[in-house]
Parts: C-alpha cells; sequence; structure tokens
C-alpha cells in the first residue's frame, strides 16, 4: 500500500463495547465484499474489562457481579491476549485493514500499530517506545497502551487502547494483560496536565500514516461507508 492510498478514519465518540465490536464485524465482511476500504475506528468506551481469547481467570480481581456494582461492564471477546479495562478517556484504535493491501505478515502488523503510537505519543512530548518482552506501548516499565488483535482472512480487528486522561484505578483490579502488578500510566499524569482523547487523535492518525505509509481520510461515517456512499 502506497502513501497515495486512503484509508478512511471514523472519529464515533463514546461507543459501548458490543456495539463497537458489532461495527468491526460488518466493516469487515464490507471489504471482503469490496463494498469499502480499509478503516480506521477512533473512540472510547464507557468503563468495561475485556477478556480475550487466552484470558487466564485469576487476572480477575473480582467478580463479574462485583465489577459491575462499580459500574465496569465484563465482555469476552475474540482478540487476542489476556484481560485489560477500557474507560472514558481512553482513546481507542480499532483498525480495520485489508493486510493483502500492506503487508500478510501479524508480527509486522504487530509492530507497525506499535510504532503508529509511539509517534502518536512522541509528538504528543511522551516518550513512549515498544518492549521487547510484550506487545504494547510502555514508558519505562508503565504500559501505557495495551493492543490486542483479531486478524480474519486477513483482514484485521480490535486494536490499541491508549490512556489519555483515564482513571488508572480500575486496572488495579485486574492483572492487566496478565502481568501481576504490571504500572499503568497516562498522558495526563506524564505531562502533568489533561490531555483528553481528541488532542492526541491527529498526531495518532499522523503516526498511522507514517508507519503504514497510507493516507488517512477523515470524517466518514462507518454507516456511509457500509451502504457504500
Amino acid at each position: 500500500m502506497s502513501s497515495s492510498t486512503k484509508v478512511n478514519v471514523c472519529w464515533l465518540g463514546t461507543v459501548p463495547y458490543l456495539t463497537a465490536f458489532e461495527t468491526q464485524i460488518l466493516l469487515k465482511d464490507a471489504i471482503l465484499s469490496g463494498k469499502c476500504g480499509s478503516t480506521i475506528l477512533f473512540l472510547e468506551h464507557p468503563p468495561v474489562v475485556t477478556l480475550g481469547a487466552s484470558y487466564q481467570e485469576n487476572n480477575l480481581l473480582l467478580s463479574r457481579e462485583e465489577y459491575r456494582s462499580l459500574g465496569i461492564d465484563v465482555q469476552p471477546t475474540d482478540r487476542g491476549g489476556d484481560v485489560t479495562y477500557h474507560g472514558p478517556g481512553q482513546l481507542v484504535a480499532y483498525p480495520v485493514l485489508n493486510l493483502r493491501e500492506l503487508k500478510q505478515d501479524l508480527h509486522w502488523y504487530i509492530r507497525q500499530l506499535e510504532t503508529a503510537f509511539v509517534i502518536g505519543c512522541r509528538q504528543m512530548g511522551v516518550q513512549a517506545s515498544p518492549d521487547s518482552r510484550h506487545s504494547g506501548i510502555w514508558v519505562e516499565d508503565a504500559i501505557i497502551g495495551s493492543i490486542g488483535i483479531k486478524v480474519s482472512r486477513w483482514i484485521t480487528m480490535h486494536g490499541v487502547a491508549l490512556n489519555c486522561s483515564n482513571d488508572l484505578t480500575p486496572f488495579q483490579l485486574i492483572h492487566p494483560c496478565g502481568i501481576k502488578n504490571q504500572a499503568m500510566t497516562s498522558m495526563s499524569q506524564l505531562l502533568n496536565r489533561n490531555v483528553n482523547p481528541m488532542q492526541v487523535l491527529a498526531p495518532t492518525i499522523c503516526g498511522f500514516e507514517e508507519a503504514f505509509s497510507i493516507s488517512c481520510q477523515m470524517g466518514s461515517d462507518p454507516l456511509d461507508l457500509l451502504a457504500g456512499k
């Protein structure tokens, strides 16, 4: 895929987890049928703990009823990885990309996802980097962004959640990514000022363009894309 290739980018605002998941499935099917092109969804979620395909029950420190009593939904999902938390103030990216037009290599894809967010973080003044031991976006020994993906017929789903201004306390109720006593951090914590997801959106889109050598076209509604408009 060359830099002249356009990828649709949609900002959805705050979206329940299952709604975003269903939208990704519809987009995947539309890409496979040729009705629309590769698309990146950006959004925030209400509080939710998601369980990856390889999650371990002992990485949940509360019962599902206790999470829900705190206003945190619990949702199983088919992405890779273990347990993580999503909440308001995170910038969540779900790229639904056709890897046949990029590179049919899952390790490469994860590295480019990391690179896209590292570029965005550094544009904001945060010296993030990948970690050779674990996937994700790191600042020293703390996670600032978690990655969990699924690829079916070379179409990607799920993606990255970057901590911007979200409350980090709920991460203490799980073992994030299956790692005990894992430190978490955020843009706001590191920069000592409030940094909301919309402030990080443009730098992250630039990161995607650079990492994947694409041109992002902002503003399309996913319902219009699915209708072939």
